[in-house]
């Protein structure tokens, strides 16, 4: 069948029947020669957008990714569909840089992937204005603006792009820009002469958990306990605190691999690789990595410290459950992660209006975390995206309960008040709690007529106050003075009794009920034992091919497409085609020994 129409290369290339929402409408915009930026969902099929575009015209597009092993992954899984691309980074040997390029100037690939490094080099830029480009498309485009979660000045260069190439099409595409970043990459790479295209942000597969971080050990272990067969990843702040949850998991016999800047790029390599390639591992690291891994079924993102912003944590959950089948995720904070945050946004440079947006930033995230109505309701309220509550978050599955707490909050902030407001929560709690250790006898605050005043409630109850005060903007962290509480002009309204104070009141169990009364409908379809043999079966070949040729395992195919070879049972190369993933290309390399292994 000639690949002549888009409907035609999704079938025959990609091996599915329909497009997902908005797909379509994306490439007949590309295809028309419209500059597009799309913000799509992770999983929804961003890179479907554009390679359907490139297969179908003449001339060469060129994608610009962040990460060599994004290239090497999707250029992998372009020609497992028997779509010819290349790749050209460092991390190739010079001869095969080199062949890359023949195959480009020969149009035998007409789909390059490179970094914005590499591609805005004076060099590069040189070789690629002699051949006709029909199309720059730029990944992960969050990368481009200074208002975006993750801001690389390489990707600043971009922006020249239509000043250098002005009749080529651009097109970005992301999973994570509020209405401020998706302006400015329109304003840098379009001028402004072109459309926007936002499909939602709403993850319904993702359950939504955070909880206050009691003890980081025993809620990661309650987490993982029915989690032993499948991959996950665990978000540290620090390469110390990553190590140390890794080692932590590995002395417990848990599959678990750290990945952090302090490790050798060896050691991070393989560590990815497996992790890409193998079944029922945990990947525990910083934010180093993420951006652009691609594996489909990851079952569930673990975040020990609070993320940047409610970009970053958006984008971190995403990881999660791309092939549409349900995943978790958690995120325990605390007052020693709020502290930490501001300390690195005073410290960022010198540009103060920046400071100003991340401060504001965090306070968005602050608000998410002790929100007391549907948790997905409040993060897509923060991308202006409007829903019903969802039914699949902590926060509906568990309803918190909501009380008047204006008589504790006027005794927290009568305590701030009498100490001058020049110390941080732990000592305030004790004052509160009557504590009569060194410091409050040095500096005399038992004679304080709020010390003792707390006294009923224990140590975890204040800190949890305290966190919702500071979230709700009645308190602030003052950095400069070493994380000192200061109450707030809102403060003030409530220490002079003229507005109430409500409280989420906090269960230490309430991660362990949120699971316990779990809906059916984020379960993962259970197979039979028989079906569950073959399963078994069929990820073991794939891991074989997959390692005799150096791809992850998702690339020969993934477990949605496994799944629905069980289920259609296919016995001849037309039912295999049926099968949702298994397009020509790669039932040529693969549908043989597939078919074998159904039988």
């Amino acid at each position: 069948m000639e690949m002549d129409t888009p409907e035609k290369v999704l079938q025959c290339a990609f091996g599915f029947n329909n497009f997902r929402p908005g797909q379509r409408e994306i490439i007949d915009l590309l295809m028309s020669g419209s500059n597009v930026l799309a913000v799509m969902p992770t999983g929804a099929g961003k890179s479907m957008c554009y390679q359907i575009p490139a297969v179908l015209t003449k001339k060469l597009t060129i994608v610009i990714s962040p990460l060599v092993a994004l290239m090497d992954d999707q250029v992998a899984g372009l020609k497992a569909n028997g779509v010819n691309a290349a790749c050209i980074h460092s991390g190739m040997l010079r001869g095969d840089q080199e062949q890359a390029w023949i195959d480009i100037k020969s149009g035998t690939s007409r789909l390059l992937y490179l970094s914005p490094e590499r591609l805005m080099t004076e060099r590069m830029l040189a070789a690629v204005a002699k051949i006709e480009t029909a199309m720059f498309v730029i990944d992960e485009a969050h990368c481009i603006s200074k208002w975006g979660v993750s801001f690389r000045p390489d990707y600043d260069q971009l922006s020249q792009l239509p000043d250098l190439f002005p009749k080529a099409t651009i097109s970005a595409f992301t999973a994570t820009a509020d209405r401020a970043t998706r302006e400015d990459i329109a304003s840098k790479l379009f001028r402004d002469n072109g459309q926007i295209i936002v499909q939602g942000f709403d993850r319904p597969n993702l359950r939504l958990f955070v909880a206050a971080k009691t003890d980081w050990r025993s809620q990661l272990m309650a987490f993982l306990k029915d989690k032993s067969t499948q991959s996950g990843i665990v978000y540290c702040l620090s390469r110390k605190f990553t190590q140390e949850v890794a080692d932590f998991l590995t002395a417990r016999d848990i599959n678990a691999l750290p990945y952090h800047a302090g490790l050798d790029p060896s050691v991070r390599k393989v560590n990815q690789d497996r992790f890409m390639s193998e079944d029922a591992v945990i990947m525990v690291a910083t934010i180093a990595f993420g951006m652009g891994i691609d594996k489909p079924d990851v079952r569930y993102v673990c975040h020990l410290n609070l993320p940047s912003s409610i970009e970053a944590y958006y984008q971190e959950i995403g990881r999660a459950g791309r092939d549409g089948a349900p995943a978790e995720t958690l995120m325990l904070f605390g007052l020693d992660d709020i502290r930490l945050r501001r300390m690195f946004i005073v410290q960022d440079g010198k540009d103060d209006v920046h400071k100003l947006r991340e401060h504001k930033r965090l306070d968005s995230l602050m608000a998410y975390c002790e929100a007391s109505q549907c948790r997905r309701s409040a993060l897509l309220a923060y991308f202006d995206e409007e829903i019903e509550p969802c039914g699949n978050c902590d926060n509906c599955l568990d309803p918190p309960n909501v009380i008047d707490g204006t008589y504790q909050a006027r005794m927290l902030l009568t305590a701030i008040m009498e100490t001058g407001q020049y110390f941080g929560a732990t000592h305030i709690i004790d004052i509160l709690r009557g504590a009569d250790n060194q410091k409050i006898r040095e500096k005399r605050h038992s004679a304080l007529s709020s010390h003792g005043s707390g006294k009923i409630y224990s140590k975890e109850y204040w800190q949890a106050f305290i966190r919702q005060t500071v979230a709700g903007g009645f308190l602030s962290i003052n950095i400069q003075k070493y994380g000192c509480l200061e109450i707030t002009t809102r403060g003030q309204t409530v220490l002079r009794n003229d507005v109430a104070f409500h409280f989420r009141e906090m269960s230490d169990s309430k991660l362990a009920s949120v699971q316990r009364n779990s809906s059916s409908k984020n379960k993962v379809a259970v197979l039979s034992d028989s079906d569950t043999a073959i399963f078994s079966q069929l990820k073991s070949l794939r891991l074989e091919l997959a390692r005799e040729r150096t791809v992850p395992a998702y690339v020969i195919f993934s477990d949605a497409t496994l799944l629905d070879m069980i289920a259609k049972r296919p016995t001849c190369r037309e039912e295999m085609l049926e099968v949702n993933g298994v397009g020509h290309g790669k039932f040529e390399k693969y549908g043989d020994v597939f078919l074998a292994a159904l039988l």
